[in-house]
Order: structure tokens, then C-alpha cells, then sequence
């Protein structure tokens, strides 16, 4: 019979570091409560070759969704900030998009109007901003920006507002042979960029929304990837189930998310047999976080 561990947990955004309970303690940061016992029940009964419940080493895989889960993704989430602020750069490449919509009121830097934009404008803008490059630049692009992007309520660097508590139960779970997995709507090559320096996951366990590449010649004869306008795989709702058994290949025994874009990974984690742990993160701190 398979056995599903459920739970909500409230994790709220620390700024400063965590003190620690007692050395033994793998997730200091967390609340004595239902949350935290069954994570630490899944790893032990998981791992201990003499339970029932057993997950061998490759079968070891936990999911976990980024915006919002692992780090803040309010007031907009952090790639869209991105693409807005590389809107002046296109817009000098091509002038003639600054009296086109949306890249006119994107230019006017009005938070409020731009809040209003429909999705199909913002697409157009996220087009326009994620493709025309070669993978390489678009890399370098992204690691200028992040090192010195600030996020506009706390004022630090986007890469500082990563919730602690789910950095230990990343470091939790690998201590104890899980892989970990960033499962995430954001587009993949972005969060690739600093997702081994953040997270301690390396770029290949990035599954993320994917755009299409096309393979070429640089004027030099030098082999490159230019970034396509096209989707290949929308890594939110269906897609991420979709997106994990393109990438991974396995079913996991663990996956983390904070909204109804995360249902359809919790549902198609807690299908499989044997041990499975489901957590849904319920952001409740207003003070530390949004709530």
C-alpha cells in the first residue's frame, strides 16, 4: 500500500542567520510541529535498509519549486525584473519599439501602469529580452545583473532573500543520498545561473521553463547556441510533471511547492508507491516576508 506524508509548513524569509537548537538539530530553523516530524520520519524510515519503506540511492529524488518556495517572489517574480530592466538595452537596438507597446509604458518605469499590462504584452516583452543572444551571453548577462540587482522592498541582492529554512532541508535530504531538484515556471537557463551557488544544486538538476536554441557558427567559425522567441516546455502546472519525467526520468519521493502552479507535481509525487512526502508552503510572515 502506498504511504503518503503530507504537511503545510509556514516558512518565513530570514535576513539574518539562523540559531541553531542544538547542534544534532538538521533543521533548526523549523518550528517543533507536525511539519517538521514528518520530514524528518520520510528520511529516516527512506533510508534505513532495514524499513519496509526503503528508497534506494537512485530513487532518492526530492523536487522543489523556486519562486516562492525557496526564495521571495514578491512584489514581481525576480526573472521578470530582469526582463523589465533590459528593456532600455533592446529598445536602443531597435528604436523603433519605443513608441510600441508594451515597451513604451515599460520605458516610463510606472510600476502601476506596468502592473496592468495583459500577459500577451508581457510575453512580448519576455521574447524580446530571453532570445536573440547565444547562451554564453545571455550567462553573462544574467551573472552581471544578479550580482548587483537589488530587490526593491529589502534592499539587497536578490540571491540574499532565499528562505533558510529551506536551504537546511535541501542540505537535509542531500546528507542523506537525496538529489536535489529545482523544479520551477522560471526559465531554466536563468535560474542556472546561480542555482549551484545559492542552492548548492548544480545546473543540470535545473528543470525550468525551456526555450529553444538553434545551433550556428559565430563570425569567427566558433560553434554556438543563439536562444529562440519559442517555448519549448512551460515548466508550471501539467508541465512540471512534464518537465520532470523529460529531465529526471524518475518519479520523487519529495516535492516542496507554494501554489496551485505545484498541485500537479504534489499530485504526480504522491502517486507513486512506497514512502512520499508532499509539503506546501504557507507564507504567513509579513514582517520577514510578504504574506
Amino acid at each position: 500500500m502506498r504511504r503518503v506524508l503530507a504537511a503545510w509548513v509556514s516558512c518565513a524569509l530570514l535576513v539574518g542567520s539562523a540559531s541553531a537548537r542544538a547542534e544534532t538539530d538538521p533543521l533548526p530553523s523549523w518550528n517543533e510541529g507536525a511539519a517538521k516530524r514528518a520530514i524528518v520520519a520520510f528520511v529516516r524510515t527512506t533510508t534505513d535498509e532495514k524499513s519496509p519503506k526503503f528508497v534506494p540511492f537512485a530513487e532518492r529524488i526530492a523536487a522543489f519549486d523556486q519562486d516562492g518556495t525557496t526564495w521571495v517572489s514578491h512584489p514581481i517574480y525576480t526573472q521578470v525584473a530582469y526582463c523589465l530592466e533590459q528593456v532600455p538595452g533592446v529598445v536602443e537596438k531597435n528604436p523603433e519599439l519605443r513608441d510600441v507597446e508594451p515597451f513604451k509604458t515599460v520605458l516610463t518605469g510606472n510600476g502601476e501602469a506596468i502592473a496592468k499590462l495583459p500577459m500577451k504584452e508581457l510575453e512580448k516583452v519576455l521574447a524580446a529580452t530571453l532570445s536573440g543572444m547565444t547562451v554564453d551571453e545571455f550567462r553573462a548577462d544574467v551573472e552581471k545583473w544578479i550580482s548587483t540587482a537589488k530587490h526593491s522592498r529589502w534592499k539587497r541582492p536578490y540571491t540574499d532573500l532565499v528562505y533558510q529554512p529551506m536551504l537546511e532541508l535541501m542540505r537535509y535530504l542531500r546528507a542523506n543520498g537525496y538529489r536535489t531538484y529545482i523544479v520551477t515556471g522560471g526559465g531554466q537557463d536563468f535560474v542556472r545561473v546561480y542555482s549551484e551557488r545559492v542552492y548548492g544544486i548544480p545546473p543540470e538538476q535545473v528543470v525550468g521553463t525551456m526555450g529553444a536554441t538553434t545551433f550556428g557558427y559565430a563570425k569567427d567559425g566558433t560553434p554556438i547556441l543563439t536562444k529562440e522567441p519559442k517555448v519549448l516546455l512551460m515548466d508550471d502546472k501539467a508541465g512540471k510533471p512534464e518537465g520532470i519525467h523529460l529531465m529526471i526520468g524518475r518519479r520523487p519521493h519529495a516535492a516542496f511547492g507554494n501554489s496551485s502552479g505545484d498541485q500537479q507535481m504534489l499530485e504526480y509525487t504522491g502517486a507513486g508507491d512506497g514512502a512520499r512526502l508532499m509539503m506546501l508552503v504557507l507564507h504567513d510572515d509579513a514582517e520577514r516576508e510578504y504574506a
